[in-house]
């Protein structure tokens, strides 16, 4: 479901012009924007098993998104965004974790993934969407056919 932080049925006026609020604070002076990470906590692999084994062990994503946000080298980039560095990111005592399916960006799957977005927006906000989301958008679905030629 394509309803960011699911406030869709809280907003109480036009969605789009709730967006266009929250990214003019991006122009403004003396404003520290927060750092916004997506987490996939229910990822499966092939077999249908769980790729991160969750609960207490979450707490090691936060430790990596603390490291980030203090600015550490801890990130590489991907279509979908900046993903762990494998060495920044506290593995201890986990049992096997297949990292790079962890982290993978499978091209159908994105493919079906910024779709769906596209017709959340048609669907839900239409014109009023704002320029700038509809352009990071077109920005993901870019990358994603880059990466995956």
């Amino acid at each position: 479901m394509h309803d960011p932080f699911a406030m869709r049925p809280f907003v109480g006026y036009n969605i789009g012009q709730y967006f266009d609020h929250w990214l003019s604070f991006g122009e403004k002076k003396n404003v520290q924007l927060p750092r916004i990470f997506h987490v996939n906590w229910f990822r499966k692999d092939a077999a249908g098993k769980f790729m991160w084994p969750g609960f207490g062990e979450n707490a090691r994503v936060l430790d990596w998104i603390l490291k980030r946000v203090e600015g550490e080298d801890a990130a590489v980039t991907s279509p979908v965004g900046f993903i762990p560095k494998k060495e920044s990111f506290n593995l201890k005592g986990l049992p096997e974790i297949d990292w790079n399916g962890l982290f993978s960006t499978p091209k159908p799957f994105w493919e079906k993934e910024a779709s769906a977005i596209k017709s959340y927006f048609d669907d839900n906000i239409g014109s009023d969407l704002p320029k700038k989301l509809s352009e990071e958008v077109d920005k993901l679905e870019k990358r994603i056919r880059k990466d995956n030629e």
